[in-house]
């Protein structure tokens, strides 16, 4: 028997201000790059507070997408560094609590800072959620704003316009 595929299906943001910041929000450090990006597949490794390392593989694009995600040693991660494609990514994730979801929100650094982005996982594509004041424009399905996009072309000349 096979097991069905992994799907996430999160709707993305970008991010008006900082009023959402509070103290002991849950905070880590991420350093993402990849190895392989088309439309519709991409290929990352992701080392989290530089203590554990992922290879994580995205298939199709918009709200609902494939995802499979596998642990690794560090050290494949380090060395799998000189093989990337565009930028390496850092960031900040915070996770706030909001009802029954944890809204995820990457403020970034590095080549691609001042960006902030949202995103909010939900259980179906069709599920209800109410949205906080900070978000801004949804950039669910735009392509631009994914991560291995971001990686390779930079921010996008809109992301101002929330």
């Amino acid at each position: 028997m096979v097991d069905a595929m992994a799907i996430e299906i999160e709707r993305k943001f970008l991010v008006r201000d900082m009023s959402w910041l509070t103290p002991g929000c849950d905070v880590s450090s991420l350093r993402q790059f990849y190895l392989g990006r088309r439309d519709d597949f991409s290929l990352r490794v992701r080392v989290v507070d530089d203590a554990s390392a992922f290879l994580t593989m995205k298939t199709g694009s918009g709200l609902a997408r494939g995802e499979f995600e596998y642990e690794i040693p560090l050290q494949d991660a380090a060395d799998l560094e000189a093989a990337r494609v565009g930028v390496v990514i850092e960031k900040r994730r915070h996770r706030l609590p909001h009802g029954r979801h944890t809204i995820e929100i990457d403020v970034f650094e590095g080549a691609l800072a001042p960006l902030v982005v949202a995103e909010i996982e939900l259980s179906s594509e069709t599920e209800a959620v109410e949205l906080p004041a900070f978000l801004g424009r949804e950039v669910t399905g735009d392509p631009a704003y994914s991560n291995a996009r971001l990686a390779l072309s930079g921010i996008p000349g809109d992301s101002s316009a929330l």
